[in-house]
């Protein structure tokens, strides 16, 4: 589900519309140029760029558009401090912890100012304290007004969320809808 959301598969069959444009045909530059600036993705191992450090991290999404990193510089340390790490910029991964590292994987799915963000895993690889100040992060952007699609397979992760789709075998077995003013909902999650 998370790659055809991510416009990295195809559907085998149906249209999936994106921010108003169907995005199941088009060409494989046109729906990268999509992906890059309609999505944000944040993945569970963080993905970020070891020789690199956070500001730079940050970034990565900026160069692939071809953008020029000095440009982007003040946004990108306003997303830094946004998600808490204004006086880290300079670090590489390897001096984060694990909360730090997936921090910046949530300040670069956010460089693009993106329509969507998917989520997949974004707690697994960090302990329960941290895990929580992260989720509460996502739960702020969603406040803010970002669609948040969040997989988990943790029930007190997906209990966060406003909406919760059951999947299994890739087929929805069933959805629960929760009031959003509900204390920590505001997360779209989906136990895979």
């Amino acid at each position: 589900m998370l790659n055809i959301l991510g416009c990295l598969d195809r559907p085998s069959a149906g249209r999936y519309f994106l921010g108003g444009t169907d995005v199941s045909r088009m060409p494989d530059d046109a729906l990268s140029e999509a992906r890059g600036r309609k999505i944000g993705f944040i993945f569970q191992s963080y993905n970020l760029i070891a020789q690199l450090n956070v500001l730079e991290n940050i970034q990565v999404p900026l160069l692939y558009q071809g953008q020029d990193p000095r440009a982007s510089r003040a946004h990108c340390t306003q997303l830094a401090d946004l998600v808490g790490l204004a006086d880290r910029l300079h670090h590489r991964p390897n001096q984060l912890s694990g909360g730090q590292q997936q921090r910046v994987a949530i300040a670069r799915a956010l460089v693009n100012d993106p329509l969507m963000i998917l989520a997949d895993e974004p707690t697994g690889n960090l302990d329960s304290r941290t895990g929580q100040e992260v989720l509460e992060l996502i739960g702020r952007l969603n406040d803010r007004g970002k669609t948040i699609v969040l997989v988990t397979h943790d029930e007190r992760v997906a209990l966060r969320s406003h909406r919760i789709i059951h999947m299994r075998d890739g087929l929805i077995e069933r959805e629960v809808r929760r009031k959003r003013d509900a204390p920590g909902n505001g997360l779209a999650a989906s136990p895979a």
